[in-house]
């Protein structure tokens, strides 16, 4: 799965989901699954817990997260937590 599909399925399905940052990262070995890392900004995230955020993403991916993707190392953030660290 391309990152691009990647990103568009979050930003689809997550309110105010801009994906910052977001990479492939292959695993050796592992040909069949993808893993990525990602840097995900949401308004959605403004109340949640960071195991909140992460099952946001998650149902984002949906069915993505059985068949394509094997990994997701996610970095999650509201609107003013990264603009504090920008």
């Amino acid at each position: 799965m391309e990152t691009k599909r990647v990103a568009e399925l979050i930003e689809a399905d997550v309110e105010g989901a801009v994906v910052a940052d977001i990479e492939r990262t292959p695993h050796p070995g592992e040909d069949e699954y993808d893993h990525f890392r990602a840097v995900v900004v949401a308004s959605a995230f403004e109340d949640a817990s960071l195991v909140g955020r992460h099952d946001l993403v998650y149902d984002a991916l949906g069915e993505h997260m059985n068949d394509d993707i094997h990994a997701i190392d996610l970095t999650t953030f509201t609107p003013a937590e990264y603009d504090e660290r920008q």
